[in-house]
């Protein structure tokens, strides 16, 4: 996994503290959403490396950013490479 940028997450509606932003976290949600749809585990973890990638890049120049931008930005790569599970990932909590 590509070094962790030391950024702060504030978390949904600002109510709650912020907290740092942790990739493996991130890493573990879109895995379990890819594995949510049946994907082959292989095919999982590589969706999982990649969103994780490409949002600590996009946090790179940013000090601070909302639980809901990375949900976003994680998403929006997501629907990319896996729309499946990208629909889920971004709609998890709509999910009963």
């Amino acid at each position: 996994m590509p070094k962790r940028p030391l950024i702060d997450v504030v978390k949904r509606g600002g109510k709650r503290s912020t907290e740092a932003f942790d990739p493996t976290k991130l890493h573990a949600s879109v895995l379990a959403a890819c594995m949510s749809v049946r994907s082959p585990e292989a095919m999982a973890e590589s969706a999982a490396e990649s969103v994780c990638t490409v949002v600590i890049e996009w946090c790179r120049t940013r000090p601070e950013v909302t639980s809901d931008d990375l949900r976003r930005v994680a998403a929006d790569h997501l629907n990319r490479i896996h729309p499946e599970a990208a629909y889920l990932y971004k709609h998890h909590r709509l999910v009963l």
